[in-house]
């Protein structure tokens, strides 16, 4: 389901040379908190992306969504957007895409696994967390000893109900082990010309994570954040509690970002761009279709896990919508298109948040979707993107069948030498492009 809001003052802009492309943010010696310098109208546009999380099926439906959005809109280059920030699982995609990894590459690593460059295991990233687990089962003695002494000699001032306190801290904060999570992202950003360093990539990357003993939502990559490495900011960011224990970071421990907010699509906002494209995977399911449902056919009978997963896709989705209604108003001439799931698809509620096994299936119904949304509202989109220089792919949309691998071409076998000198041509590429004067059309005849 696409939601726009379309700047009012559009008469205002001078719309960029349509089918021209949005070029990267130039690096420059201006801190990155600090307002945006007023720049050219006749530039082309900026574009940010904020990406919300949702677990790894979260993550793979933005995934398909992004895919789509690749292929269907022209001049849209998704690795050379202004801004990206990124929450949780949605944290591992902008990273990535700002170190120009595209959406192709990225479907070879998580969908088909057919990468040249990155071999991704799902296990990886659920291993249970050993170390955590006999850290808090050390801590059993002293507590036990601590209780019976004061249950013998001091019984009048003991209860049972004090049992869950004080052995409370023998359950780990997390099942598994993020450290794997951080290894695989830092090879990953250590080859082939990308960077583990927020100080180094062309555009500005900002991923949010929460700290746990204060509240406070933190943007790495900000200034005072950006020395912290990309692969800890986005283990940070995706410690969801419960799963993963807190990121201690500088002595600080960090947890999920979406704690505080579902998308954090203010940090791109406040950027100066033009063009706001947002992802959010959660929706709460609606089960009844608009009819009414017997008792035990209601998500109440799916137990405790139903309801809770309902309560929590509502909540979040609450919260980004009057945060997105409220970014309306206060940011009037910034566009924004945020993709989310439609309400009605079981299969997205139904399918464990936590599974990789399904992200294919999942990737290709955030494809599907995103591509018919897009076909249902061309005839909206249309002006707003041409705007920004962008236009919707005819082709691409008149294809319902049209399968997210149909446009992955097999992966290049690239050595790292090569794919530096790809890397640093296509550089050079792009600067002579953008510096080369545009061809004037010819002379009248006289």
């Amino acid at each position: 389901m696409l939601s726009l809001h379309s700047a009012r003052h559009r008469a205002s802009r001078k719309p960029a040379a349509k089918g021209s492309k949005n070029t990267g943010t130039a690096k420059s010696t201006r801190k990155r908190d600090d307002a945006p310098a007023q720049r050219d109208p006749a530039a082309a546009p900026r574009i940010g992306l904020a990406i919300a999380g949702g677990g790894p099926i979260g993550g793979m439906y933005e995934l398909g969504a992004l895919r789509a959005l690749d292929e269907a809109i022209e001049g849209l280059d998704l690795t050379r957007l202004d801004c990206y920030v990124g929450v949780s699982s949605g944290a591992f995609l902008a990273a990535g895409l700002a170190n120009r990894m595209d959406t192709a590459e990225m479907c070879r690593i998580f969908v088909t696994g057919d990468s040249a460059d990155v071999e991704f295991r799902p296990e990886t990233f659920m291993r249970p967390a050993f170390v955590e687990y006999l850290k808090r089962a050390a801590s059993f003695p002293r507590l036990a000893t601590e209780w019976w002494r004061e249950l013998l000699f001091s019984p009048l001032e003991a209860r049972w109900s004090d049992l869950i306190t004080r052995f409370g801290g023998l359950i780990p904060n997390g099942l598994f082990d993020n450290s794997e999570v951080e290894r695989f992202l830092r090879e990953v950003f250590t080859r082939r010309g990308r960077s583990n360093d927020f100080r180094e990539l062309d555009a500005e990357l900002y991923v949010v994570a929460v700290d746990i003993d204060s509240g406070d939502a933190v943007r790495f990559g900000g200034e005072g954040w950006d020395e912290v490495p990309i692969s800890k900011a986005v283990q940070a960011s995706a410690a969801l509690p419960g799963l993963y224990p807190p990121v201690n970071i500088d002595g600080r421990h960090f947890v999920d970002g979406a704690l505080r907010r579902t998308m954090h699509a203010s940090v791109v906002l406040e950027r100066g761009i033009d063009l706001l494209i947002g992802l959010n995977p959660l929706v709460p399911f609606n089960h009844s279709h608009g009819a009414a449902v017997a008792e035990d056919n209601s998500l109440a009978a799916g137990g405790l896990p139903a309801v809770l997963s309902q309560t929590f896709r509502t909540l979040l989705q609450s919260r980004m919508q009057v945060g997105l209604a409220r970014y309306a108003q206060q940011y009037p001439d910034i566009d924004q298109l945020v993709f989310e799931p439609n309400a009605e698809d079981r299969e997205l509620f139904f399918t464990n948040a936590f599974s990789f096994s399904a992200r294919r299936r999942i990737c290709e119904i955030a494809y599907r979707n995103t591509l018919a949304d897009l076909r249902a509202r061309a005839e909206q989109l249309a002006p707003i993107l041409a705007a920004h220089g962008l236009r919707l792919r005819e082709e691409v949309l008149a294809d319902p069948e049209r399968s997210i691998l149909d446009g992955i071409a097999p992966p290049a076998r690239d050595s790292e030498t090569t794919a530096r000198l790809r890397r640093a041509l296509d550089d050079v590429d792009r600067l002579v492009a953008k510096r080369r004067p545009r061809k004037r059309g010819p002379a009248p005849a006289h």
